[in-house]
């Protein structure tokens, strides 16, 4: 009779092969699990926040509340060029981490149809990685294009892509930070909709700077499975958004996140879970009954076997 470990690995595995990801790394993914090539370490639950989500008439009033929850970081918004040390001194005098950077898609620029558009976007891409390398964060979020930022088709914004990211991936090394491609819902963007799509590209892009991120609102949308997602992410997964089914806190309907924590558990995750999400309620008291039960889904994520 199949190990309940053995079913999860093949059952995963194929989930990556039907997403596109083939060769060496579904041959890593079906390999014993001594063989498969993971962060070393168990993994952790880190939460982090992005400040929108958190109540506050200052920056600092903000940080002073998560770090009083239990928060461990902070996710800052796209400005962080020409802001690093107040955001590093706000955070350093708070006792949080800054997990990472959203930034965003630019307008679409980087995978504009016109080239200077291009240009631009890359000059700018490649300003925020250095600031977000100064704040020593995980890296920064990258969404190729919303819907209807760009002409061009799935074929031809992918093209661009693996034209334009290994110069940008080789900056993020240099600055040590890394690109996070964020896969979002079809209502939002139509490229770049699972997180094997953005493994593909990580994976042909071949640069330790330029990775990925799952959102668990859009993979309720996009993915059959939260597991194989995150599997299929395997060693490009570097951030994770929280938020659920109704885009509110976890734990303010019936989203499960134990499925998505046991992936992650799976990879040996090592990086932040970051709210990005509204609320139903009073946010003082919600948001930390909402990590609690995090905290909790993680406890009730075990691995079979």
């Amino acid at each position: 009779m199949m190990q309940r470990r053995d079913f999860f690995r093949r059952t995963g595995a194929a989930a990556m092969v039907g997403a596109g990801l083939s060769g060496s790394f579904v041959s890593q993914a079906l390999a014993a699990p001594g063989e498969i090539s993971l962060p070393k370490g168990d993994a952790k639950l880190q939460l982090s926040s992005q400040l929108g989500v958190i109540p506050g008439k200052s920056l600092e009033e903000k940080l002073a509340k998560m770090k009083a929850w239990g928060f461990d970081a902070v996710e800052l918004p796209g400005d962080v060029v020409g802001k690093v040390d107040v955001y590093r001194k706000a955070a350093a005098d708070a006792g949080l981490k800054i997990s990472t950077v959203c930034w965003g898609s630019a307008g679409g620029a980087l995978v504009s149809d016109d080239p200077e558009r291009r240009k631009s976007g890359i000059a700018q891409l490649k300003e925020t990685l250095t600031a977000a390398g100064e704040l020593g964060s995980t890296g920064v979020i990258y969404v190729p294009a919303f819907n209807g930022q760009t002409p061009l088709t799935n074929q031809e914004i992918r093209k661009v892509l693996l034209d334009i990211m290994p110069e940008i991936g080789e900056h993020a090394v240099n600055v040590k930070s890394r690109v996070l491609f964020e896969p979002l819902n079809r209502g939002e963007a139509y490229f770049l909709r699972q997180v094997a799509d953005a493994a593909a590209i990580c994976r042909d892009v071949n640069s330790p700077g330029i990775c990925l991120m799952g959102d668990f609102y859009h993979m309720y949308i996009e993915e059959p499975s939260d597991f194989a997602a995150f599997v299929a992410g395997g060693p490009w997964l570097h951030h994770v958004h929280l938020a659920s089914r109704r885009r509110v806190l976890p734990g303010q309907d019936e989203r499960s996140f134990i499925d998505g924590f046991r992936g992650l558990k799976w990879v040996g995750y090592q990086d932040y879970c970051s709210f990005e999400c509204g609320c139903d309620g009073d946010r003082d008291v919600e948001i930390p009954k909402s990590m609690a039960f995090l905290r909790d889904q993680w406890g009730k994520a075990d691995l079979p076997g």
